[in-house]
């Protein structure tokens, strides 16, 4: 009986979700309910597959597009009754477009009331435009054909004219090589290693974690007990060691309910990104931290709390009294990584990727550095005496914490920022108050800058005198950066960027690149100057491509590429825009539906399926003049990878203009 229910669920999944993918993730249906001789409720019903949203036809204007009705024959055979309706929506601000966005998900639900004006109105055909969207957005479009007396639905077989058949034929391309655009790596090249990269983070964060006052001096305190109370050496080793395991246990279950609850799965990472109350709560409470750290207070838990925990493991002893050793821990040192973690939380949230995996990986790191020395001294107890002795050191470390709390601090309130467009906090004003900040870290690290708490001034250690050096250059490496001497790589994604600038900046083009926004322009272009093509099928409202355009395209070396290398031709696919009326036509699919191609997106949108089989954006195709695909097409990449990418397509160009192109893509 367990096997057939377990084989009658996969069964009814596999049912339910049948032609439901990544090119088709909304399945459509319908229902009519007849409630007088004249009157019918027309239920539209769409179920999205998981993580992707169809948006509203009443979300508002500037963002991304509305789903759009049109009802064929409205007016002469029927006439809709009110509006359409629909079901729950949800809505959320856009930091890319600035406006609320209203959308479905998991299901989408709309209905219209009609009454019929012929009452022999047998069949109503309605027409969807939506658009669908998860980490890249697809236009879409469903034909509805309503049977009113519940007999068969006739589809006629529509014939178009020789304009529209001409016209048709012209968006065939020609493609040489056409095998290359299913290459190995074409869909995704990214690197993949930003869960390893988050783990570091949280790593060096606990590191730097045990140099606090609240944890250095616990260290030895701690191997101590275990060595000395325990029956025999391997013994203290054991218990030292799952000392260490719990500590790393109780910090990766502080990320649990990230995974657990659904509501605060991947939508937290775009709240927080795009929420201006809340980034501004950031702000307040890291600013709150550094002032910690600066010693004008200390963050503590209630005192009663590390007193329950260490009675508990007194009395309890064994595993888990060792495991309550480990709470006892987490509570005491909180005053000093309170605020770690809190930057840790801050840091993720920031990252590419989901917010929850992101904290799991980071709060793992954490925990990792933090246990490390008090297994690693319990192996080798000799080692304790290399530690250095408690002392000042510690504070400065605190205050130099403060500092890193206060610059991160202005990151969320830059973020509030720019969501808000309220344009006090461009880039080079951003970066004059960070200057400011580790000016004066690098003057207090010198010994210029005292804090009131702090004792009488003392010879300055050489760590206290490098780490000053090391705060000086950085200090000049942001100077040169407003300056426009250097390009801040090292701080790319932290400050606004480069077109929030106190200096208006405004160009039709991506980045201010020289592009063309038709095809045949754009390959004349290239056949004159004998460059190759980057074909760019984008839309106005696609995040996804503005992400590419503004962190990827950006990058200096990637920009001068496109700038010199390459032909951008920029094909926008949800533009709107009716087509000329000599440029209108009829196109007709092989499986007899015909498409009235009225708009410069549906021609691109036609065009980019015709010859790509694809669907989504942004997609990236590289192409020679005499259309030989020079590479695997892309969605989405690194720098890097694009790049690579890029400088391939380039290689494979120069070996096709001397007859020599190589059938390897790498």
């Amino acid at each position: 009986m367990r096997y057939f229910i377990l084989f009658s669920l996969l069964l009814s999944n596999l049912f339910i979700g049948y032609g439901q993918d990544d090119e088709n993730p909304v399945l459509w249906s319908h229902e009519i309910n007849k409630i007088s001789e004249s009157d019918y409720e027309l239920i539209f019903k769409g179920k999205i597959a998981e993580g992707w949203h169809v948006y509203s036809q009443y979300t508002n204007e500037g963002g991304s597009l509305p789903s759009e009705f049109t009802f064929h024959g409205n007016g002469t055979d029927y006439q809709l009754e009110g509006k359409t309706s629909e079901s729950e929506t949800i809505t959320e601000y856009s930091e890319i477009f600035e406006v609320d966005e209203v959308f479905f998900k998991k299901n989408a639900v709309f209905t219209q009331r009609i009454k019929l004006i012929n009452p022999s109105l047998t069949q109503i055909n309605v027409e969807l435009f939506y658009q669908v969207c998860k980490e890249v957005c697809i236009t879409k479009e469903h034909i509805f054909r309503i049977a009113l007396n519940g007999e068969g639905i006739v589809i006629e077989d529509q014939n178009i004219d020789e304009r529209s058949l001409a016209m048709s034929s012209s968006l065939k391309l020609n493609l040489k090589n056409k095998e290359r655009l299913q290459s190995d790596d074409q869909k995704n090249l990214k690197s993949g290693s930003g869960l390893w990269v988050v783990f570091g983070l949280g790593f060096l964060g606990g590191l730097i974690a045990l140099l606090t006052p609240c944890v250095f001096p616990m260290i030895p305190l701690t191997v101590s007990y275990f060595t000395k109370h325990s029956k025999n050496k391997s013994t203290g080793i054991f218990e030292a060691s799952l000392y260490g395991f719990f500590i790393v246990l109780i910090y990766f279950l502080l990320s649990l309910p990230f995974h657990i609850f659904d509501s605060v799965d991947p939508q937290i990472l775009n709240t927080i990104a795009t929420n201006i109350w809340l980034n501004i709560g950031f702000f307040v409470v890291f600013v709150f931290f550094a002032f910690s750290f600066f010693g004008y207070y200390e963050l503590t838990l209630p005192s009663s709390w590390s007193s329950k925990m260490d009675n508990i493991s007194s009395k309890v002893g064994g595993g888990f009294g060792i495991f309550f050793m480990a709470v006892t821990l987490a509570i005491v040192s909180f005053s000093c990584t309170g605020p770690i973690l809190g930057g840790l939380l801050g840091g993720t949230t920031l990252a590419e990727g989901d917010v929850a995996y992101n904290l799991s990986a980071g709060m793992l790191g954490f925990g990792v550095a933090l246990a490390l020395p008090f297994t690693l001294f319990a192996l080798f107890p000799s080692m304790l005496n290399a530690l250095p002795k408690s002392g000042g050191w510690m504070n400065t470390v605190k205050v130099v914490l403060g500092f890193l709390e206060l610059a991160l601090a202005f990151k969320f309130l830059s973020n509030a920022d720019l969501v808000g467009n309220w344009g006090f906090l461009k880039r080079e004003i951003f970066l004059g108050i960070w200057i400011l900040l580790f000016f004066l870290m690098t003057l207090y690290l010198f010994g210029v800058l005292k804090f009131p708490h702090e004792g009488p001034r003392r010879k300055l250690p050489m760590a206290r005198l490098t780490a000053g050096v090391i705060s000086a250059a950085f200090t000049l490496y942001l100077i040169l950066g407003v300056l426009n001497i250097t390009n801040l790589k090292f701080l790319s994604g932290f400050p606004p960027p480069d077109f929030y600038s106190v200096v208006e900046k405004d160009n039709n083009c991506p980045l201010g690149l020289n592009c063309f926004k038709d095809f045949e322009q754009g390959m004349a272009y290239a056949q004159k100057e004998n460059k190759p093509v980057l074909l760019d099928f984008t839309g106005y409202a696609c995040v996804n491509c503005r992400k590419m355009e503004e962190n990827v395209w950006s990058e200096p070396d990637i920009f001068e590429i496109l700038d010199e290398d390459y032909v951008l031709i920029s094909l926008y696919i949800d533009d709107r825009k009716s087509l000329p009326e000599d440029e209108k036509f009829d196109y007709k699919f092989d499986s007899g539906r015909v498409k009235n191609i009225g708009t410069i997106g549906e021609k691109w949108g036609t065009f980019q399926t015709l010859n790509f089989g694809a669907a989504s954006q942004p997609y990236y195709v590289l192409l020679s003049p005499d259309l030989e695909v020079l590479n695997s097409s892309i969605q989405n990449a690194d720098s890097e990878a694009y790049k690579n990418w890029l400088e391939e397509g380039l290689i494979n160009f120069d070996a096709g203009n001397k007859g020599e192109l190589s059938s390897t893509i790498r």
